[in-house]
């Protein structure tokens, strides 16, 4: 009992964090700015006042933990695998060679300038698959630091708002189709709300086949996720010492919180559940991603996060750019413009 109270102040911290957030994202035209990285901000922000308190501690860890682990789930019951059919074989084609940008080029990259491949790789996540609850999928299977998940969350959101600025311009210069703009936005920009700004700025039906591009390109998180959870395995095994070296064990490194993910995206797909149901289930998951990130925010120190310095940021916004060049590359090889 006294585990739960000592829990409470914790997470009702983060829940008012991420009621403040999220209305002053309202603010914000187009709500341009996430609540999550309203929420990450001002809760590194609190970190010197907040997080030394012992009662808060136990309640933020949580929410930054086992509450991020439930928003991601809860996520799949706005996923259907039928998306994945209905943007095309197009679409998944350019999600793949988008996909190899971010990660091939991430990992050149984080060896160029020397960086730690924990940080470097939650970058490449953040903008190949979709930003922050990207980041915040893999950054417990990686065991990635507080600081590290705020400098990702950091170098993406940046990016993002350029992009919302700049690729409708981009577009009507470029005389690209709905269809092209929408595929070229889901693919290319991290935060769905950044998504959604630069496609319905473009047209109505940019936005909506945008939106369907991005969602499906969420579901991408699954085989990363377990990708990372090999990666991080393998790499524990090589900084042992004097421990015989023994086979990955799948069963013991596997991140169970995947395995929901799939069930509510299962049952999504059904088609049974009222999309009423599943837009609450939505917003739920979104609140919850934004206290998790609060929480993150209160336990991440600004000095410990400038410490990584100005090559990360970068390193985001190289990757970002080369993920734009190639989704409209292979667009433009297709014939898709």
């Amino acid at each position: 009992m006294n585990a739960v109270r000592n829990t409470i102040p914790g997470i009702i911290l983060a829940a008012l964090l991420a009621v403040v957030s999220i209305n002053i994202s309202k603010l914000v035209p187009h709500q341009l700015i996430s609540g999550s990285v309203f929420a990450l901000i001002i809760g590194m922000m609190l970190n010197p006042l907040m997080y030394k308190y012992n009662i808060l501690k136990n309640g933020i860890n949580l929410t930054s933990k086992k509450i991020l682990r439930l928003s991601i789930i809860l996520m799949g019951l706005t996923l259907g695998f039928s998306q994945v059919i209905s943007v095309g074989k197009y679409s998944l084609i350019v999600m793949c060679f988008t996909l190899f940008a971010a990660f091939g080029g991430g990992y050149v990259l984080g060896k160029l300038f020397n960086m730690n491949w924990k940080l470097s790789s939650l970058i490449s996540a953040g903008t190949g698959v979709c930003g922050g609850s990207a980041i915040a999928a893999i950054a417990p299977t990686i065991e990635a630091k507080n600081s590290d998940i705020a400098y990702a969350i950091s170098a993406t959101f940046i990016f993002d708002v350029l992009m919302v600025i700049l690729f409708p311009i981009a577009g009507n210069y470029l005389g690209m189709s709905d269809i092209g703009f929408g595929l070229w936005a889901g693919t290319a920009i991290n935060d769905t709300s950044s998504v959604v700004a630069a496609g319905y700025a473009f047209s109505d039906a940019a936005g909506a086949y945008s939106v369907i591009v991005k969602l499906t390109r969420t579901l991408s998180i699954v085989p990363i996720v377990l990708i990372f959870s090999v990666i991080q395995a393998r790499q524990e095994q090589r900084n042992a010492t004097n421990v015989e070296r023994k086979k990955v064990n799948i069963q013991k490194i596997f991140p169970h919180f995947i395995i929901f993910f799939l069930i509510m995206v299962a049952i999504k797909s059904t088609g049974l559940i009222p999309s009423v149901v599943s837009d609450s289930v939505a917003t739920i998951s979104k609140f919850l991603m934004v206290m998790a990130l609060g929480a993150i925010g209160l336990k991440t120190n600004f000095k410990e996060l400038s410490r990584s310095g100005f090559k990360p940021m970068l390193h985001g916004f190289i990757i970002s750019a080369l993920v734009v060049v190639v989704s409209y590359a292979v667009q433009l090889s297709l014939g898709q413009i």
